[in-house]
């Protein structure tokens, strides 16, 4: 199984996995992924129902690809998630919650789907390099919120942005050295403020993310533009491509030298936006 590059992916958008009336909505909403969630967004009560809703509109999908957030490696309904996630085609990877060792990753990569890691604790921050080495990680991500919980940070505060920078710095990092898919950014947990959301948004991609979480169907037009190539970055793109075709290693273009790196995401880009 090829877990370690996919695709470019701008939005990924959660929907609560106890709420199938919105799995089509978020479908459509034009997010790159969707990404049911069994963990927080779901109550304890409802947490088998979510699955069972989950299973019903693959059935009657059967071209439907989502994401699966399953319940944490201590939670008793973990087992089942991580088994539900290795019957069903419809799904392409498993969000792991709270991850913090690469034990935890290894359980979860028994469903023969890719996992992303979300880190969410020191535990999380300490191991991330194990982590991040599991054959089965094709992404990393992080969640700010809980995150800033187990550290004693204030999440809204200046202090916590530049805490938040650190984790970005060292999932950027193991991404590069683990040739992993670029990471995600955390949630812009202000629904309200689009203009909030753009500025969070590139600064993400100026730091390069390839994206970011989505909470709400409203905030994924914003992502996605931001996170979106100009024509004239595509354009750049495909000549790269082009010329590297006959070119052996690493060549000058257009009084720029262009080396692997370059092509590689040169290459990643016209695939996904250069039709």
């Amino acid at each position: 199984m090829t877990t370690r590059k996919n695709r470019l992916i701008r939005s990924a958008l959660f929907v609560p996995g106890s709420r199938p009336e919105r799995f089509a909505k978020a479908l459509a909403s034009g997010a790159d992924v969707v990404i049911v969630d069994f963990e927080d967004a779901v109550e304890e009560e409802l947490k088998a129902q979510a699955r069972d809703n989950l299973a019903a509109f693959l059935d009657e999908n059967p071209d439907a690809s989502v994401v699966v957030r399953v319940n944490a490696a201590d939670h008793h309904m973990h087992t089942d998630d991580i088994k539900f996630c290795g019957r069903h085609q419809g799904v392409a990877a498993v969000l792991l919650p709270k991850a913090e060792t690469a034990q935890q990753v290894l359980v979860a990569a028994e469903c023969k789907k890719p996992i992303w890691p979300l880190i969410e604790s020191a535990a999380g921050l300490a191991n991330l390099s194990e982590i991040a080495e599991v054959w089965a990680v094709q992404r990393l991500t992080f969640g700010a919120l809980d995150l800033a919980l187990d550290l004693g940070v204030r999440a809204s505060s200046p202090a916590a942005y530049r805490m938040f920078d650190q984790v970005r710095y060292q999932l950027l990092v193991n991404s590069a050295l683990h040739e992993l898919e670029k990471p995600l950014d955390t949630v812009f947990p202000n629904i309200a403020d689009s203009e909030g959301l753009k500025a969070f948004a590139s600064d993400a991609r100026d730091l390069g993310f390839a994206g970011m979480l989505a909470i709400h169907p409203s905030q994924v037009a914003v992502i996605n533009d931001v996170f979106t190539p100009s024509q004239s970055e595509i354009s750049w793109a495909k000549r790269v491509v082009e010329a590297a075709s006959g070119a052996p290693g690493a060549f000058r273009l257009e009084g720029k030298m262009i080396d692997a790196p370059v092509i590689a995401e040169a290459e990643r880009i016209v695939a996904f936006y250069g039709a």
